[in-house]
């Protein structure tokens, strides 16, 4: 994992503890006080939306208690590798895309995180700038050729 998107769900976890999770406990005891719970629809809401808040909770917590960090300005070479910035052009519609290979709990495509298990990441470990890919997708392979590759 890289130290920002260690940093993305370190913050994620505060946003939870310190405001999510005082909300859901204040609206399960405001929907209390309506009476009835068997019929009372925003105390089970609140209730599943408690669930959902601890859920990720744990699941933060776990992920960054083991979370290795890599620094990938530390890292060199011109082969696609963990933490490289890569610029690629598909080979059908010539549209240009960049995206950094990061750790699986830190990937977000619409921020050109690509996680390093994807199909596409998964093609492109190990090639160099000039390299064509061929990457299987639900309408058929689609071909990239690799621009650029860069750390940092």
């Amino acid at each position: 994992m890289t130290a920002s998107g260690l940093e993305r769900l370190e913050q994620e976890l505060r946003q939870l503890k310190s405001v999510e999770r005082p909300a859901v406990i204040r609206a399960i005891a405001e929907a209390r006080s309506h009476g009835a719970l068997s019929e009372n629809a925003e105390y089970h809401a609140a209730r599943e939306r408690q669930s959902f808040i601890e859920g990720r909770v744990m699941e933060l917590e776990e992920i960054i208690s083991s979370a290795e960090v890599i620094d990938p300005a530390a890292l060199s070479g011109e082969h696609v590798k963990f933490g490289a910035h890569v610029a690629l052009i598909d080979e059908e519609t010539e549209k240009e895309a960049q995206y950094q290979i990061v750790g699986v709990h830190e990937a977000d495509i619409k921020l050109g995180l690509l996680s390093v298990s994807s199909p596409l990441a998964k093609a492109l470990i190990g090639k160099k700038a000039g390299d064509s890919v061929s990457v299987p997708a639900p309408g058929g392979d689609r071909t990239y050729e690799i621009v650029s590759v860069r750390f940092g």
